[in-house]
């Protein structure tokens, strides 16, 4: 679990799984797109740091964060070994907020119980635009990173299972 002093970016590389020959999905919200392409940037830049090869990562875009339940469902039909559901919903005057972060998160999950490809929720869910700065590539890191490195041993946990 990330914290106030935790940078999400920092890892042991030598605790990674190599991960060439696995083949990752990632599906990115358009919406927040500043915020998003931040999070894809950091989950594709430790992939290939840790040995995937850039044909095997297959990049979707979907319109907004509830629309990556869909994405990844259709992604995780796909030759892929892991999906990354790349998005970022931030708190505004109305309770949209509430009802977006409940459906994806357990959107989500029900694609990780019914199916046998590993999706990792990579969405921000933050108060306020500066949050999601300092965790897509700011002072807390980039959560897009943590993501890539949880695909990677999802991936080899699937394999070897």
């Amino acid at each position: 679990m990330a914290t106030a002093n935790k940078n999400l970016s920092e890892y042991d590389k030598n605790t990674i799984p190599n991960a060439k020959g696995f083949r990752f999905g990632i599906v990115v919200s358009e919406w927040n797109d500043t915020i998003t392409e931040g999070l894809f940037e950091g989950a594709y830049q430790a992939l290939v740091e840790n040995g995937v090869d850039d044909e095997d990562i297959i990049r979707w875009d979907v319109p907004g964060s509830f629309e990556l339940i869909y994405g990844s469902k259709k992604m995780q039909e796909q030759f892929v070994d892991a999906v990354i559901a790349i998005g970022s919903v931030i708190q505004g005057e109305t309770k949209h907020f509430d009802f977006v972060c409940e459906g994806v998160t357990q959107g989500i999950k029900d694609l990780n119980v019914l199916n046998d490809v590993p999706v990792i929720f990579c969405v921000l869910t933050d108060n306020n635009i500066q949050q999601s700065i300092e965790r897509s590539g700011g002072k807390h890191g980039n959560k897009g990173t943590e993501a890539a490195i949880a695909a990677i041993k999802m991936a080899e946990l699937r394999k070897n299972s």
